[in-house]
């Protein structure tokens, strides 16, 4: 990997996708103690620089897929963060309609094929998206699956990457690797040396990288896009972070130490990215405005919500197939 220079400009936007992101997640953390979402809502605070840093690399055609914690991937993809909001909420104008809820947001408009509730399930789709493009001669599309180090454990894994490599597809693999499985350590339930050394048994490819250091995320990011948009076939990128929160909103996590969690919120890569960009001479007072105007909108965003309609009882039967009246045996 070459060394990337300096870019401000870049680094800049990816520090504003992170609080856009942050700002979300922090705002529907507070609606669901509020009473106002339902249902469960996964949280990826902590995870914001791998979402930011590889998502700046990609074009509108670019298609990902995301998991049950997917705000911070389907927002840097170029979601509406209102259009979403309006979905934690259950209302008509969300991204489903209402109908999907946190762990299956989708947008398609912005090549964001869905978040999943099933661990691992997101890579398949992302393999067949990327075997579309090549049937349909599509040269320099590229999807990207995101998965969390629990999901190499689920046949889905090996499956989606045996497939991509016999067919030298352009697809990206990024795993999320934040140490837990849900509650349990994935250490303690992985056999071998982890994600890296499964994809390269079967040929792919594979780095690693501090994902909490966004600079470091969009410098590799940025070659192993270019790679496959060249026709290298697919990449694996192996990214280092943490969860600082628990599994879901309403989990206190009591897994790990506290001492643990507060050495991590230490490494927290928005702090990380203020610190390089104040030491590149970043005035404190414009990184302080990029925060205010991501709360701001995720403000506005949950206003919005409140006052959004409810679906209609009759779009309830709107993707549901009416295949007649029930044959006998």
């Amino acid at each position: 990997m070459q060394k990337m220079n300096f870019d401000a400009t870049l680094i800049l936007e990816a520090y504003r996708t992170m609080w856009r992101i942050r700002a979300f997640e922090e705002a529907a953390e507070k609606a669901l103690d509020d009473g106002k979402v339902s249902g469960a809502v996964h949280l990826s605070i902590g995870q914001e620089a791998i979402a930011a840093g590889i998502c700046a690399h990609l074009t509108a055609k670019d298609v990902i897929t995301t998991t049950h914690r997917g705000h911070g991937h389907t927002i840097a993809k170029g979601a509406s963060p209102a259009a979403m909001m309006s979905e934690l909420f259950g209302r008509a104008d969300g991204v489903c309609g209402g109908m999907g809820g946190s762990m299956h947001i989708a947008d398609f408009s912005v090549g964001m094929l869905g978040a999943n509730g099933v661990v691992a399930a997101g890579l398949p789709i992302a393999v067949g998206a990327a075997h579309a493009f090549k049937l349909r001669s599509e040269a320099g599309r590229v999807a990207v699956a995101f998965f969390g180090d629990g999901a190499i454990n689920r046949g889905p894994f090996l499956e989606a990457l045996n497939w991509a490599q016999v067919f030298e597809l352009p697809v990206l693999f990024v795993c999320e690797d934040n140490g837990f499985s849900a509650t349990t350590r994935t250490r303690t339930v992985t056999a071998g040396p982890g994600p890296s050394e499964r994809a390269k048994s079967i040929g792919i490819p594979a780095a690693r990288v501090d994902g909490n250091d966004v600079a470091a995320v969009l410098a590799l990011g940025l070659d192993l896009l270019a790679l496959i948009r060249q026709g290298a076939g697919p990449q694996f990128l192996h990214a280092d972070t943490y969860r600082l929160k628990g599994h879901t909103a309403v989990d206190s996590a009591p897994y790990r130490p506290a001492s643990e969690v507060e050495e991590r919120w230490r490494d927290d890569p928005i702090v990380r990215c203020t610190d390089l960009l104040q030491t590149h001479g970043i005035d404190y007072a414009r990184l302080a405005g990029i925060e205010q105007d991501a709360r701001s909108e995720m403000t506005e965003a949950v206003h919005s919500a409140e006052c959004a309609l409810w679906p209609k009882p009759e779009r309830l039967w709107r993707d549901v197939q009416d295949v007649g009246a029930p044959t006998a045996w």
